[in-house]
């Protein structure tokens, strides 16, 4: 019972805490009093709201991949550390100071600079490689050096081969873009190896060859010098190299710093390989692509006469906008795919005959005309594709050319002087205007005289230079590095048959002009 009494109370006095009421004790009952507000003040409860910091919206940053301008692509991976030093400088002044060189230089590389820095990449090598041919040729797919070197990345032909270039009448894949960046890389990948990783010397043996590198290095070694190749005895253009690399990095790297603006470059392919799978004549292959010729060939320089090689060597490098019209076209023209003569069949006419007469194949016209037998009707028009040895007979009867003159005879000509002085022979002479054996020639005598003589088109594209006979050198080296020959070495250079050349001799070459670095 006292149990439950103090269990009630202490419900009790735990309710008016709870309650705030006072509870007046009276003898007859129990009365609730409320308590009465007073003056003091009352705590106001305030609830309490989070505070949200508004943050800025995160900007991803773009990959050198995402990147809309291919330079700038380029100038985020490049990672080698540029020396600041006085060659560096120098040629850096001279890009910055001659703006209109690298202006020329990107509107070259448009087509290409894409499908190298991708190469590159792919490889995981240094991205400055991708500006290499800016060093090399400033980007003319056409550069051809006086030591030879030829294309984009100025392979000469010894190591072209090497590399597996092919090269001949027909094709030089040392101009071939593709193949000759593929070639390139391989190239700089062993130099690479064979300097232990080294780039700087790995681009200097690019320049001048390993072994003339390597020479240098043990020069060093053997005197106590550094052998980095800031320090190496290397020929003046070698020297020059790698700081003109560098140079061109730094300014890629930081345009706004040199205040220098570069034509932008979209980093997106812009060219496309097709291979049509037969010989084509570049201009109707450009007619095909809906381009012009002269754009067709920039961006196929490997071939040499204005067609495809014959030996399955066709592929094409077209803008990748264009390759839809160009497959659609060949198909809607029956792979006409060369210069066509149409034919008209007369009596007594066979596809055998008319095969031969136009250097084709049965075959060949009757894949072109759709024949199914080799039956034809008189009056039957065919068209006939020109065979690569009438393309050849006729570029050479553009290049050379027989030029008929008129020659009024002088007191005391004779037919040998005459001769003489039009490079033509007395027999010519003779043949030309029915002269017999015994005829004697009057003053005032009008006689036909003629020359061979290479067309105005063709001198204007030969050039004169004077080559300094190397190391090694053979008079078959020099012609084949200018793809002349022995015979017209010896002849510009009066050189007798058994005579040899000297190393440090100065030699006069012709060669072809459109072959020429600008």
């Amino acid at each position: 019972m006292k149990f439950k009494i103090l269990l009630a109370s202490v419900l009790v006095i735990a309710g008016c805490q709870t309650t705030k009421e006072t509870t007046q004790a009276d003898t007859n009952q129990s009365k609730t009093v409320v308590e009465q507000p007073t003056n003091t003040p009352v705590e106001t409860v305030v609830p309490i709201v989070p505070i949200i910091k508004k943050t800025q919206p995160v900007v991803a940053q773009l990959t050198p991949q995402q990147q809309q301008d291919v330079w700038d692509r380029i100038a985020m991976q490049i990672t080698t550390k540029i020396p600041n030093n006085k060659r560096v400088q120098y040629y850096r002044n001279w890009y910055l100071n001659n703006p209109r060189n690298l202006e020329i230089i990107a509107q070259r590389a448009q087509p290409f600079l894409y499908y190298i820095t991708e190469q590159v990449e792919k490889r995981g090598m240094p991205l400055e490689l991708a500006l290499l041919p800016i060093v090399e040729s400033s980007f003319d797919p056409h550069a051809y050096s006086n030591m030879a070197a030829a294309g984009l990345w100025q392979i000469i032909p010894d190591t072209g081969r090497r590399f597996g270039l092919k090269q001949n009448s027909w094709y030089d894949g040392r101009r071939d873009v593709v193949k000759s960046t593929t070639a390139a890389l391989n190239l700089l990948e062993y130099l690479n190896k064979k300097f232990d990783g080294n780039w700087q010397q790995a681009l200097a043996a690019y320049n001048t060859g390993e072994g003339r590198v390597f020479s240098a290095i043990r020069k060093n070694k053997a005197a106590g010098k550094p052998t980095d190749y800031w320090n190496l005895d290397l020929p003046n253009e070698t020297s020059s190299y790698v700081p003109k690399l560098y140079a061109v990095a730094d300014i890629i790297m930081h345009p706004k710093k040199y205040g220098f603006h570069i034509e932008p470059i979209s980093n997106k392919p812009v060219i496309a390989i097709v291979k049509p799978g037969v010989q084509m004549n570049l201009t109707i292959a450009a007619e095909f692509a809906g381009i012009s010729t002269r754009e067709l060939k920039d961006l196929n320089p490997a071939y040499r006469r204005g067609v495809t090689a014959p030996n399955g060597l066709n592929h094409l490098l077209l803008p990748i906008n264009k390759v839809k019209h160009f497959i659609r076209e060949l198909a809607q023209n029956r792979n006409a795919s060369m210069i066509t003569h149409h034919h008209r069949v007369k009596s007594g006419e066979s596809l055998g005959l008319i095969a031969k007469r136009y250097h084709s194949s049965i075959k060949t016209i009757q894949k072109v005309n759709k024949l199914k037998t080799t039956n034809i009707r008189i009056g039957q028009s065919l068209t006939i594709p020109a065979s690569p040895i009438s393309l050849v007979n006729r570029q050479h009867r553009v290049a050379t050319h027989m030029e008929v003159q008129h020659y009024v005879v002088q007191s005391g000509d004779n037919l040998w002087n005459i001769a003489h002085k039009y490079k033509t022979s007395v027999a010519k002479l003779k043949q030309l205007n029915s002269l017999s054996k015994n005829t004697v020639l009057h003053q005032g005598q009008r006689l036909n005289v003629s020359t061979i003589a290479t067309s105005k088109k063709t001198a204007a594209n030969h050039k004169t230079i004077h080559y300094k006979v190397q190391n090694g050198d053979s008079l078959s080296v020099i012609a084949q590095r200018y793809d002349i020959s022995v015979a017209e070495i010896k002849k510009w250079n009066n050189l007798a048959n058994n005579k040899y050349i000297k190393q440090g001799q100065q030699l006069k070459l012709v060669i072809d002009r459109r072959k020429v670095q600008a």
